[in-house]
C-alpha cells in the first residue's frame, strides 16, 4: 500500500476579536525584568551569565545589570546603556560582555531585542556545533535560520570576537556559538520570548529523542505550515501568560 502525503494547511494566528486573556500593561523595564524570568524558567540559568538588551525610541538600551541571576531582577534594576554600552543609568554594573550586544545592534537595525545566555540544552547543541533536529510541534514555533559559530575564540567582551560571533550570525534570528552558548535576535519582548522557549525546548526534545535511538523527525512543509508565521509575528497571549504566572510567583518583580 502506498500512502498519500497530504499537504498540510498552514497555521494561521489571527488577532481574535475578544481577548484572549488580561491585559499587561508594563513597562519597558518591567517587561525585560518578566523576560528574564521567564527565561530563567525555560533553562536560561546559567548562574551570573548572560544578558538581555532591548532597544528603545530614543535609541538608549535597556540592559538586565551584571551581578543578579535572571531570576532575581526587578524593573528597578534594569540598567539604561547609549549605543556603544556605556551606561547612562541605573543601579548596578552592567556587564562587559555587552560588547556582543553592541556589536550585534550597530550591524543589524532589525534587531530590537538580543538575548545571549548558556541555557543547558541550546548549550549542548553548541558544544557540537549541530543544529538539532525538530521532532515536535512546539520545537517547530521557530523555523528560521540558525547560525553556528563552530570555533570558540573566547569570551565576546574581546570586541574582534564579537563581531566574529555577529558575521557568523548573518540574518539569523538564531545562533549557536561553539563551547560557548545561544544568541537569539528578535523583534520584539514576545518573540525574543517565543524564539528562547521553542528552541531550548527543541534541543532538549531532540537530545532525548536522539539519546533513545533517533527518531521520526517533522516533515519539513509540516514545519513551515507550523511555524513560518512566527518568524514574522508572535504567539498571541503567550508571553503575557507566562508574565502573569512570574507575577504570581514575585510580584515585586514589577517594583
Amino acid at each position: 500500500m502506498t500512502a498519500t502525503l497530504r499537504t498540510p494547511s498552514k497555521l494561521v494566528l489571527r488577532t481574535p476579536a475578544q481577548p484572549v486573556a488580561p491585559a499587561l500593561k508594563l513597562t519597558p523595564e518591567q517587561e525585560l525584568a518578566l523576560l528574564a524570568r521567564v527565561l530563567f524558567r525555560e533553562g536560561y540559568d546559567d548562574h551570573l551569565a548572560g544578558h538581555i538588551t532591548y532597544k528603545q525610541e530614543d535609541g538608549t538600551f535597556l540592559v538586565n545589570p551584571f551581578g543578579l541571576p535572571w531570576d532575581e531582577v526587578r524593573a528597578s534594576d534594569v540598567m539604561r546603556m547609549d549605543a556603544e554600552g556605556n551606561r547612562l543609568d541605573g543601579p548596578w554594573t552592567i556587564t562587559q560582555a555587552i560588547t556582543l550586544h553592541v556589536e550585534l545592534h550597530r550591524a543589524r537595525c532589525d534587531v530590537t531585542v538580543a538575548v545571549h545566555n548558556h541555557p543547558q540544552w541550546s548549550t549542548v547543541w553548541a558544544g557540537m556545533a549541530r543544529v538539532p533536529k525538530i521532532y515536535d510541534q512546539t520545537s517547530a514555533f521557530y523555523t528560521g535560520e540558525v547560525a553556528v559559530l563552530k570555533e570558540y575564540r573566547g569570551a565576546v567582551d574581546d570586541a574582534d570576537n564579537a563581531r566574529d560571533v555577529v558575521a557568523a550570525m548573518g540574518s539569523a534570528g538564531v545562533a549557536l556559538l561553539a563551547n560557548h552558548g545561544i544568541l537569539i535576535a528578535a523583534k520584539d519582548i514576545d518573540q525574543a520570548y517565543l524564539r528562547g522557549m521553542s528552541f531550548e525546548w527543541r534541543a532538549r526534545q531532540a537530545w532525548r529523542i536522539e539519546a533513545l535511538g533517533g527518531g521520526q523527525a517533522v516533515r519539513p512543509d509540516v514545519v513551515h505550515a507550523l511555524g513560518d508565521s512566527f518568524n514574522t509575528n508572535t504567539f498571541p497571549g503567550l508571553f503575557p501568560a507566562m508574565a502573569r504566572r512570574e507575577i504570581r510567583r514575585d510580584p515585586s518583580v514589577l517594583s
